[in-house]
């Protein structure tokens, strides 16, 4: 028997597909999206910065129409879900704690974990703490590392060939230095013009980006990511990659809490190392892994370079997809995104 589906959805958007669920525990308040078959297997979509479970709506009816009950919260410090105040309370071990509670909430079968950006790095985070809680584990956009998605992973895998120590010593995670130490000066730039500071980061791929510096690279020279305006440039949505009424509901959410709790995210390095090292088996994955590169991200793709070597060495059934698309793959490849994963489910009898 399918699942109720109201005719209304957070923030107000109308949907025929999506119902509107909230589960709160003591500690944790997760808003999120379901559809599907309620006795059906459980697929569960954990989205990235800085985006809403709507990234998520193009895969979700497609997979409830293959049968799965296919759900996605708003993670912690996005949309319906709470949003505590300090930087603390966005490590990965708070996250991955909201999400296995609730998957027990949901049932606590073993499920597909779907995870893009930030989303990607809490299911691979997930499956190597509580494997019992997954079935396979498909990552988007950024692979794992087991030692934690953090700087001091992340740049001495920097492909200097592209960005030479002397000039980049952060390489493409300047962005990510820069919330380090200008917090409240990157916070207050995104939120100056919240529309067109997400209409700005969301955009397509392209080819001539390819192996040249990113603007990312240079954000600390630059006074912040719009440099001395300090503010996003106008910009309108792309509709290709968010429907109008879908990049609505995720302005709506970006201004009833701005974008202090999502940059949160990237201020816990030394905790999420921490964690990352008391996973067992070293934090290897046994499950199947499918990992989802795009090929004209120039930030994340593992295509010519190191980055995907110590997902490799942690994840020995591991397959990797190519998708010609940015980061943005949920949005940017939906249907392409879709096939893939089908691909996988298909190929290991998930």
């Amino acid at each position: 028997m399918g699942l109720v589906v109201p005719s209304h959805l957070a923030f107000g958007m109308p949907s025929a597909m999506l119902a509107s669920r909230t589960f709160s525990t003591p500690r944790h308040t997760s808003h999120y999206l379901e559809c599907g078959m309620a006795n059906g297997p459980l697929m569960i979509f954990l989205h990235g910065w800085p985006e809403l479970s709507l990234i998520w709506r193009a895969q979700m009816d497609a997979f409830a129409a293959d049968g799965w009950h296919c759900v996605a919260p708003d993670m912690r410090g996005y949309g319906g879900s709470s949003a505590p105040t300090p930087s603390e309370e966005y490590t990965n071990e708070q996250v991955v704690a909201d999400m296995a509670e609730l998957h027990d909430h949901l049932g606590g079968k073993p499920a597909i974990w779907v995870g893009h950006d930030w989303g990607s790095v809490v299911a691979g985070s997930l499956v190597a703490h509580q494997p019992e809680r997954s079935l396979g584990v498909v990552l988007i956009s950024v692979p794992y590392f087991p030692t934690a998605n953090a700087l001091p992973t992340l740049v001495p895998l920097v492909d200097r060939s592209i960005y030479p120590m002397a000039e980049y010593p952060d390489g493409q995670w300047d962005y990510y230095r820069y919330y380090t130490t200008n917090f409240e000066s990157a916070v207050a730039d995104l939120d100056a013009d919240r529309a067109s500071s997400l209409a700005s980061i969301f955009r397509p791929g392209d080819p001539a980006s390819m192996g040249k510096p990113t603007p990312n690279a240079t954000v600390t020279r630059k006074g912040g990511r719009f440099g001395d305006a300090h503010r996003a440039p106008p910009t309108p949505p792309d509709p290709a990659l968010w429907p109008a009424a879908d990049f609505d509901a995720l302005l709506r959410a970006f201004d009833a809490h701005g974008f202090r709790p999502p940059c949160s995210w990237y201020l816990n390095d030394d905790a999420n190392i921490a964690y990352a090292h008391n996973a067992p088996n070293g934090g290897r994955i046994l499950r199947p892994v499918l990992f989802v590169n795009g090929e004209l991200d120039a930030i994340n793709t593992i295509e010519g370079n190191r980055s995907g070597d110590p997902m490799r060495r942690a994840c020995p059934d591991l397959t990797i997809t190519n998708l010609h698309g940015a980061h943005w793959l949920p949005l940017e490849r939906k249907e392409d995104l879709v096939q893939a994963i089908r691909a996988w489910l298909r190929n290991k009898q998930l």
